[in-house]
């Protein structure tokens, strides 16, 4: 079943949501083709693939941990997630963790093609939402939240394809190494200012850091997203 939301002006995409057989978390549909990429906006080449419409969740987190015993986030007492913080990122995860629960799921860690293509569309917008600096849009810095909040909650900060949180909330892993156990990190999060967030630009941690402000989602590629066989 497809939840279809109605395109805005300037997208690049119908916005249609699909469940994934594995985690069943909604993803949104990235088309092949070219796209603007990086600062100097350079056309790039990307297959068409799905993405997360969200962070990984706590939620979504704590049924990966209970189905493989996977050790849960430290802060989490008497490792538990509060409920409050369900539909919030999960954070304190290495890119360890996050490739672990990719594989679980049948899913990827996005490439940084993959996941700036996600968060710009296809004509070099600075933002998701446009060229415009406005932190209103999003948890950053400027916002003033100084936590992290609810995955779904920026509704007008979404990208071309309907993608949530690209900037913001959380800084989120990549697949794309820089060197040998470091990966790429983008979006920024609520601890960074908003010229942090700019979807071209990266950054880069070792693959065991993880903090209070680091999470990330997933991408399928089109075998991915067939029903698993029993």
């Amino acid at each position: 079943m497809s939840l279809i939301i109605e395109p805005g002006e300037d997208q690049t995409s119908s916005g249609e949501y699909v469940k994934h057989p594995g985690d069943g978390k909604l993803m949104a549909h990235v088309p092949e083709g070219i796209f603007l990429a990086g600062e100097d906006d350079e056309p790039v080449w990307v297959d068409d693939f799905h993405i997360d419409t969200f962070p990984t969740t706590n939620a979504d987190y704590a049924r990966f941990c209970a189905a493989t015993r996977h050790p849960v986030p430290e802060h989490w007492e008497g490792g538990r997630c509060p409920r409050e913080l369900y539909d919030h990122p999960v954070v304190h995860v290495t890119w360890r963790d996050a490739n672990a629960y990719a594989t679980w799921a049948g899913k990827l860690l996005p490439t940084a093609e993959q996941w700036e293509k996600a968060a710009r569309g296809t004509s070099g917008r600075t933002f998701p939402w446009g060229d415009q600096k406005t932190a209103a849009k999003c948890n950053v810095r400027e916002t003033g939240v100084e936590h992290t909040t609810s995955v779904s909650r920026y509704h007008s900060g979404v990208s071309p394809y309907g993608v949530y949180d690209m900037v913001g909330n959380v800084w989120e892993w990549l697949a794309t190494a820089t060197t040998p156990s470091r990966y790429e990190l983008r979006g920024s999060a609520f601890t960074s200012p908003l010229f942090r967030g700019v979807p071209a630009i990266p950054n880069d941690a070792n693959d065991t850091m993880h903090d209070d402000d680091t999470g990330f989602r997933c991408v399928a590629s089109p075998e991915q997203m067939q029903p698993r066989k029993r």
